[in-house]
């Protein structure tokens, strides 16, 4: 059955992925024919599809609505909310206990207590559960939400009109204008200086322009400049395209449906997961004993049964959901006071346990705002009227002025105030004429004119471009012909700047060019190449700073981007990260999952990336078991950050990244990344003290529960007791998500290990088994008997009752003072109260504890319970056992930290 399962998932996969390849094989086979062609080969045409074609084609191509990730049933939630081994096991308990002390007991003797107590743990744990996954964001409805709008299409019976983005089908007919957001995959037919942002889906700043001409090329396909993808938005220009995919089969669509996908487990998830079935295998194995071997010695099973639940209770961290939550909520607020949004509770965990990020560059790490570094002469000297040209370029041209041009006018702004040279350029020339940039020349000219009646054009481009269109370079003041000597120095001077990681545009001029009306690309020969501008997208003020704060806190960084690798290599170097290795996208693509698992270990900067890469090469480290955070802020990012432990995005990031992430800084500061790290290592530590103080402490009673109850004539301690002891421990404990961490934990990552988990509590839980035994003696032997005048088996049955509430009532109190004193013992590697102290809380919580604990015997709901008031000596005795205890686990724990290196 399970082979047919699985076989019907794989056959459905497979499915899937032919459909993918087939629709993108359609669109780049669409891109590659004449314009003319294209309606006919999508069985449209220019005219728009009539009625009856457009319920054909939604027949056949489906709508144009993103459907993937739709949310799961509220049952489903609830039933998921509820189902983990911890409510589980008190579930069961709970159920056994109803019977035992409920259904079955007598009238007199009914005491729904215990059920009462573990159902409202049950409650308080799922709701939580429930409230935290509800209100965690839905992204691919997020995707849905962005593309709500109406567009202008072309239909034979109705002409043109507009029509909700949800009824487009394949073979429509749609006009673009700027400001428009894509509405489908389209193949454009028509364009006039129509400039496309692809950011949010590519990762990469600068606007593409986009074309009808077909690609003769095989390129990927966000590069094809005749297509245009749903989700892009229009900069500036118009076009006419075609509809040539919809809904789920567009790009948006597949990236849709990676992120809707169920997320991985979290290391946080399988850490605490983990640990429960240490903490359940344990029960199996002890709970079974102690019920069998007491029902033999004590001759009632009903008893047996009612002290076996109290000791599997007693195994169970009840207050764990609650101190979990408590942690994390507390983590959370910390981090909202730092202007730091934590979606899911439990990122902050996540947060400490990262020890790789992997981090988009465009808007991440840099500001994604182009900034002009130099405006050189041929030479590579700063020359102020290589500015003065590159200015009367961008500012005169009425196309779309991209990032460079805002930074050509920005630098040139800055400068005429100090600059004379600068004052007059706007009011000196006028523009006569232009020729908009294209992707085929991949340049751009104005012709300009001052006072005196001269003509300039000047023009500026790919240095490639520019030398293949210049004759002449500006050398020593001096026109002179450009030689192969000269171009090889353009070329090495290009390339020095190419490999500082900045984007290098040739400046060029030419005097009196063609007049007015006769001005063509034709006049761009025989110029005059003046000089180089290089460009830097800067990283944010704060980059540099975090990302030193990462790596001495035990983070790796990796870049994961789109963008190319010199650039990539550039922001590295400025922000002090170490570049190792680089890894390109069709390199990647070239690697089996094996080659790609020992790549990522030793690569730093994986360049030329797509969504999909990004996600696998995130994939890739978790399963060499790193603990992966993975920040972004586009549309290609939400793979990446769903593959993650936990998804950080940033303040200007698209709303799908948003949705996709875990974490959300609102401030530009990314050393709060810093803050927030410390933070999931605070919690870490403080859910591990918990977690291992009370397992050891719960598993060295439970041990010298058994014991006793191989040679006492009587309980130990009874099921109500047992109860009441965890009860009090437990309050005493919920003050630990504000406990002080040491500043040496915080230093490296830290991961869940249940395996740890168990030999803490075989290290530590018997300590507290030997000062219990040695308890059981001095009461058994020495205490009682002096107090009653005999051993146990020589007195009466009153004698008795009263020798068994005075031993129940010294062993309970012993308890209570070794389970809350070694908080301050296992909660830190020092010497307790001396070289590390607790928090307030805890202390003033922990010996409450103790103090109302110690005092129950005394008071009469001590008496109504089955104690007795102890004698002075007692306390004497008590204080030996207290100091022997911390002593010997003291030792222990130094013996612990040199075996395995750790405490927590």
């Amino acid at each position: 059955m399970k082979n047919i399962i699985r076989k019907r998932f794989t056959s459905k996969a497979t499915s899937e992925k032919m459909h993918r390849d087939y629709i993108n094989e359609k669109l780049k086979s669409i891109a590659k024919i004449p314009a003319g062609e294209v309606c006919e080969s999508l069985y449209a045409s220019p005219a728009g599809l009539s009625s009856e074609q457009v319920e054909l084609s939604r027949e056949q191509n489906g709508s144009n609505i993103v459907s993937h990730g739709k949310k799961e049933p509220l049952l489903k939630k609830l039933r998921d909310a509820f189902i983990n081994p911890f409510t589980i096991i008190l579930f069961a308990l709970a159920v056994v206990s109803a019977f035992t002390e409920v259904i079955l007991a007598e009238p007199g003797d009914k005491d729904p207590t215990t059920v009462i107590i573990i159902t409202v743990m049950v409650l308080v744990s799922g709701i939580l559960r429930f409230v935290q996954e509800t209100r965690s964001g839905n992204a691919a409805a997020k995707l849905s939400e962005m593309i709500r709008t109406t567009v202008c299409v072309e239909r034979i019976e109705t002409k043109k009109q507009e029509i909700p983005i949800e009824e487009i089908v394949v073979g429509d007919i749609i006009y673009l204008s700027a400001g428009d957001m894509i509405p489908a995959d389209l193949r454009i037919l028509e364009s006039k200086d129509l400039f496309i942002s692809q950011s949010a889906l590519t990762g990469e700043s600068e606007p593409i322009e986009k074309t009808s001409d077909p690609i003769r090329t095989d390129t990927p396909l966000t590069d094809m400049t005749n297509l245009a993808f749903m989700g892009s938005n229009v900069l500036s220009g118009s076009a006419k395209g075609i509809a040539a995919a919809v809904g789920n089969d567009t790009l948006l669509g597949e990236m849709a449906e990676q992120i809707s996908a169920a997320p991985p487990e979290t290391s946080f998830e399988k850490g605490v997961n983990s640990i429960s079935w240490v903490l359940i295998r344990f029960m199996l194995v002890m709970v079974p004993i102690v019920f069998v071997l007491n029902g033999l010695v004590k001759s009632s099973w009903l008893h047996a049964a009612l002290f076996a639940i109290s000791i599997a209770i007693g195994l169970t961290p009840e207050m764990l959901p609650m101190i979990v939550t408590t942690c994390l909520a507390k983590g959370a607020v910390s981090m909202s006071k730092k202007r730091v949004i934590i979606k899911d509770l439990n990122a902050i965990q996540n947060l400490g346990s990262i020890d790789v990020l992997c981090t988009d560059k465009t808007g991440t790490l840099t500001q994604d705002k182009i900034a002009l570094e130099y405006h050189l002469d041929i030479e590579g000297k700063e020359d102020d009227r290589i500015l003065r040209h590159a200015f009367l370029n961008s500012y005169y041209q009425t196309g779309l002025k991209n990032l460079m041009d805002k930074a050509i006018i920005e630098r040139t702004k800055a400068l005429i105030e100090r600059n004379s040279a600068f004052a007059a350029l706007e009011s000196n020339y006028i523009k006569v004429d232009e020729i908009p940039f294209d992707f085929e020349r991949r340049r751009m000219s104005v012709v300009v004119e001052d006072h005196n009646g001269k003509t300039q054009m000047i023009t500026k481009g790919a240095i490639e471009e520019m030398l293949r269109i210049s004759s002449f370079v500006e050398y020593n003041g001096q026109v002179v012909e450009l030689t192969e000597d000269m171009r090889r120095m353009v070329l090495a001077k290009t390339h020095e700047l190419n490999t500082d990681g900045m984007r290098v545009l040739g400046v060029a001029q030419k005097t009196n060019p063609s007049p007015v009306g006769a001005f063509s690309s034709a006049d761009e020969t025989n110029m005059v190449l003046i000089g180089y501008l290089a460009f830097l997208d800067l990283p944010k003020e704060t980059t540099a700073d975090a990302v030193k704060a990462l790596q001495e806190y035990g983070v790796a960084v990796k870049i994961l981007t789109g963008d190319n690798e010199k650039v990539t290599k550039c922001i590295c170097k400025m922000v002090g990260l170490p570049i190792e290795h680089i890894l390109l996208g069709d390199d990647l693509d070239g690697l089996t999952d094996k080659e790609l698992a020992g790549a990522v270990e030793r690569t730093t900067v994986f360049a030329k990336l797509s969504p999909a890469q990004k996600a696998r090469v995130v994939t890739a480290l978790r399963e060499n078991g790193h603990s992966v955070g993975y920040m972004g802020d586009g549309i290609n990012d939400a793979a990446a950050m769903k593959a993650s432990d936990v998804g950080i995005s940033v303040d200007n990031a698209v709303d799908i990244a948003k949705e996709s992430a875990s974490v959300i800084l609102l401030e530009k500061d990314l050393m709060v990344l810093e803050q927030g790290i410390l933070e999931g290592r605070k919690t870490y530590a403080n859910m591990m003290k918990y977690i291992k103080l009370t397992a050891s402490s719960n598993f060295g009673n439970m041990f010298s529960v058994l014991a006793a109850s191989a040679f006492l004539p009587f309980l130990p301690m009874e099921a109500i007791h047992l109860l009441l002891l965890n009860l009090i421990y437990d309050i005493s404990c919920t003050a630990i998500p504000w406990d002080n961490v040491d500043s040496e934990f915080l230093l490296k990552p830290c991961k869940w290990d249940a395996q740890s988990v168990g030999k803490f509590m075989l290290w530590i839980g018997p300590i507290s088994s030997v000062f219990d035994i040695a308890l059981y003696l001095l009461m058994y032997f020495i205490i009682c008997p002096s107090i009653l005048g005999g051993p146990y088996h020589t007195l009466g049955t009153a004698s008795q009752v009263l020798f068994v509430a005075l031993f129940q009532a010294g062993w309970f109190i012993e308890s209570m003072w070794s389970q809350t004193l070694v908080i301050h013992m296992i909660r830190t590697p020092k010497i307790p109260f001396i070289q590390s102290h607790a928090s307030l809380p805890v202390t003033l919580l922990t010996f409450t504890g103790i103090a109302v604990l110690t005092a129950i015997p005394f008071l009469p709901f001590g008496t109504k319970i089955g104690f007795a008031p102890l004698p002075a000596v007692y306390f004497l005795w008590l204080a030996v056992i207290i100091i022997c205890y911390m002593a010997l686990t003291t030792v222990v724990k130094k013996l612990y930290i040199k075996r395995y290196g750790e405490l927590l």
